[in-house]
């Protein structure tokens, strides 16, 4: 019996891991798919690799201290009472995947832990309570930093990096010789190259910090339950991963890379460099990163400030020769192409600032985020609180 259920346990444990796949590589690598710096299928690949990697150096240290510190008793996880939190983990996130909105897997794994914890009254309020903080601080944090460089430094910093998108592909296969060489396309330019570098650099470093957190939500309850060993237990959940990267992570890559805001290269690392940071703070102070909810209100506030960024004085209150307002003016894209008065309707060939932030898909984004975690702790505490198999 008890070897049919750790069975049951490890595919449940691999069916959170593989959306956790699905829900966290939209955030690491949807700017730089959004940006057409790399496609979906090499982002799932470095998602997987990087992925693992981070799970298998600094991830098993979390995946002890999740199991210990969060419930003031450990033996609480039960090799039953860690599939179920396994199942609520796994199901809420499946219901934000559907949606097309990466759910915060640290945010529900912790809210299906902290279901059981409250049900049987081993929960430590004080670890819950600064892990909340942060949650709420590290969003707005992400926010504002983001809303205020696209509002007042987004224009400059584009014109200085000036990485536009060449006509050509960013590499072509050289197979005169015996073994195929990738080469720079010839059309390629410079800042190009060490932009889509950058900023697929930055999307493995969230994939490596979501290694180190994210293989605990997976995992922790049935390590912590000592009927599965570490290593095997980071293997399962890697593979897992790789799969959800692959598969179901293909619609939160579209609603992190264009859904929300339109990302040129130049937002995409903005975005990228602000999230990733963020997440590597929290890491060093040890609370489980929400870096979904990061990168997606780092997304939100780069395109609000893009689309909201004022215009000077002179052009407020100049005469008949003050130029007209333009595009880079007021979002930092392509110079030249000029805005519609305040108050009249974009034309195709003068778009709008509001364009590049879509309220509605935000809207949709900030609310599956609050609801899938939510999901997770009600149906765990009610579930370890009214049914007599677990004894609370």
């Amino acid at each position: 019996m008890v070897e049919l259920l750790l069975v049951v346990g490890v595919l449940v444990s691999m069916f959170v891991a593989y959306n956790i796949g699905g829900s966290t590589t939209g955030p690491a690598f949807g700017p730089a798919v959004g940006a057409d710096a790399i496609s979906k299928s090499g982002a799932a690949a470095l998602m997987g690799v990087f992925f693992f990697i981070g799970a298998w150096t600094i991830g098993r240290n979390v995946v002890t201290k999740l199991g210990t510190e969060l419930v003031v008793d450990p033996a609480v996880f039960t090799l039953e009472a860690s599939i179920t939190v396994l199942f609520f983990i796994g199901i809420a996130l499946l219901v934000g995947n559907v949606f097309g909105v990466p759910a915060s897997t640290s945010m529900t794994a912790v809210g299906a832990i902290a279901g059981l914890g409250l049900a049987g009254g081993v929960l430590d309020l004080a670890v819950m309570g600064e892990i909340l903080v942060w949650w709420i601080v590290s969003p707005i944090i992400g926010f504002w930093v983001s809303l205020i460089i696209g509002r007042y430094f987004y224009a400059r910093l584009n014109r200085a990096v000036a990485m536009e998108r060449s006509t050509g592909p960013l590499l072509e296969v050289d197979r005169s010789g015996v073994v195929p060489i990738p080469r720079v396309h010839p059309t390629t330019n410079r800042r190009e190259l060490i932009g889509t570098i950058t900023v697929v650099a930055i999307g493995c470093l969230m994939a490596f910090s979501s290694g180190t957190s994210n293989i605990a939500n997976a995992v922790a309850p049935l390590v912590g339950s000592g009927e599965l060993a570490m290593n095997p237990a980071i293997i399962f959940g890697g593979v897992a991963v790789a799969i959800g990267a692959f598969t179901i992570a293909r619609r939160t890559l579209e609603t992190m890379g264009s859904d929300i805001t339109e990302l040129p290269l130049t937002a995409a690392i903005v975005v990228a460099g602000v999230s990733s940071t963020l997440v590597v703070f929290l890491s060093a102070l040890g609370i489980p990163a929400s870096f979904v909810v990061i990168a997606t209100m780092s997304i939100v506030g780069l395109g609000w400030g893009r689309a909201t960024r004022p215009v000077t004085v002179s052009e407020v209150v100049g005469d008949q020769q003050t130029p007209p307002v333009t595009v880079d003016a007021l979002a930092g894209d392509e110079p030249g192409e000029e805005l519609p008065p305040i108050g009249e309707e974009p034309t195709e060939s003068a778009p709008s600032g509001g364009d590049l932030f879509k309220p509605a898909t935000t809207a949709r984004v900030v609310l599956m985020q609050n609801i899938v975690p939510a999901i997770a702790t009600v149906g765990a505490y009610l579930t370890f609180r009214f049914l007599p198999v677990f004894g609370f």
